[in-house]
């Protein structure tokens, strides 16, 4: 979706007044690469852009760097908003930016403007590890109906979706779509079906019709708390098993990077070290998981997970012997 960073890159110009192809790079997850060839771009489109040489370089804006925003296509300003509105995680300036212009904006673009700013959470912890999938989705392309979702979300007209479920059946039906999740490097979509509220995988829509009905929204939904619920429900499915451990105080952050959104902290044990609870599929996959801490690791419950790994510590003791 070239078009939103570009329009993005032009609202980071106007508040920061200088910026690096890095920090471009860095607040729209695209390479450096892509950064500079966005901002070249920008430059060959007619804007007052030009670089500066030398190890205080960058890009800046001729003149006061100020552009008439109003002017900005129906499309560009949900474009910006989707990529830089509040339930993203650009930077506070950025969004306080957004906020003065909306005030600019044609009245006949102001709903959808807003609407979009709220159609687009980004999580970027992946189900298994935190930042699993961060690094990579900027190098996975877009799902191929991932606009068409979006744009049905903030004009909230209702869907009619082929769709390809986890266990390979197929179905059709109509939803109404919400909002869009970024979950690591995979897409989702929040949508109202007859079942109730549903999570759709963008990547496994097979076709899709956008209808002229409107989207009936459930009263008082919001988003970012909606897909809070839906995540844990899913580390719960994916997770079943809990245990509470011992962490040495020194290892708390590699188990935490280990286990990411399936760990949570305790307080502290009156030896020092600190109380955690583990989630994972399954009491031998625990059990793998933990054994590279050694004793710096105790499993305190459930049983078998404990019993398991007095199991792995026997093989290991016969495979490793004391010299």
């Amino acid at each position: 979706m070239r078009a939103d960073r570009l329009v993005a890159i032009l609202m980071l110009l106007q508040t920061r007044g200088q910026v690096t192809a890095a920090e471009v790079a860095n607040e729209l997850e695209v390479s450096e690469r892509t950064a500079r060839r966005d901002l070249d771009a920008l430059g060959m489109a007619g804007l007052p852009i030009y670089s500066v040489q030398g190890r205080n370089g960058g890009w800046r804006m001729l003149g006061d760097g100020t552009t008439d925003l109003s002017a900005l296509t129906s499309a560009e300003s949900q474009a910006l908003f989707l990529v830089a509105g509040p339930s993203s995680s650009a930077a506070p300036e950025l969004k306080a930016a957004l906020r003065k212009l909306v005030r600019a904006l044609p009245e006949t673009f102001r709903a959808e403007a807003i609407a979009a700013s709220t159609a687009m959470v980004v999580d970027h912890q992946g189900w298994d590890r935190q930042g699993w999938g961060h690094a990579s989705a900027a190098h996975r392309p877009p799902p191929e109906h991932l606009e068409a979702v979006q744009r049905a979300v903030v004009t909230a007209r209702q869907l009619e979706l082929g769709y390809v479920a986890r266990d390979r059946t197929p179905s059709t039906r109509t939803v109404h779509p919400l909002g869009v999740a970024a979950k690591g490097a995979s897409w989702y979509m929040v949508a109202a079906t007859d079942a109730g509220l549903r999570t759709f995988r963008i990547d496994r829509i097979t076709s899709l019709v956008t209808l002229d009905e409107p989207v009936v929204r459930p009263d008082g939904f919001d988003l970012q708390a909606a897909w809070r619920l839906i995540s844990d429900e899913v580390d719960q499915i994916r997770s079943p098993v809990v245990a509470e451990v011992l962490v040495e105080a020194e290892l708390v952050p590699a188990v935490r990077w280990m286990f990411g959104t399936r760990a949570r902290l305790g307080p502290p044990a009156p030896d020092g070290r600190i109380a955690m609870e583990l989630r994972s599929q399954s009491v031998p996959r625990l059990a793998m998981e933990l054994a590279g801490f050694g004793g710096a690791v105790e499993v305190l419950s459930p049983p078998d997970a404990r019993e398991r790994m007095t199991v792995l510590a026997g093989q290991l003791a016969a495979l490793y012997p004391a010299p």
